[in-house]
C-alpha cells in the first residue's frame, strides 16, 4: 500500500466513524424528543390540580 492508499483508507475509515455516530446520537436524540412530547401531552391532559377547590370571589 502506498502513501495515497493509506490516506484514503483513513480517510474512509474515519469517515464512517463520524457517521455511525452522528447516526447513534441522532436515534438518541429523536427517542429523547418523543419522551419529551409525550410527557408534554400527558402533562397538557392532566386536570388542573386546584380547579374547583377554591373560588376568588369579591363583594
Amino acid at each position: 500500500m502506498n502513501m495515497v492508499q493509506l490516506k484514503q483508507a483513513i480517510a474512509i475509515s474515519l469517515t464512517k466513524q463520524v457517521q455511525s455516530t452522528a447516526q447513534a446520537l441522532a436515534s438518541t436524540m429523536l427517542e429523547d424528543f418523543a419522551k419529551t412530547q409525550q410527557t408534554i401531552q400527558q402533562a397538557a391532559q392532566a386536570p388542573h390540580p386546584s380547579l374547583g377547590r377554591v373560588l376568588d370571589v369579591r363583594v
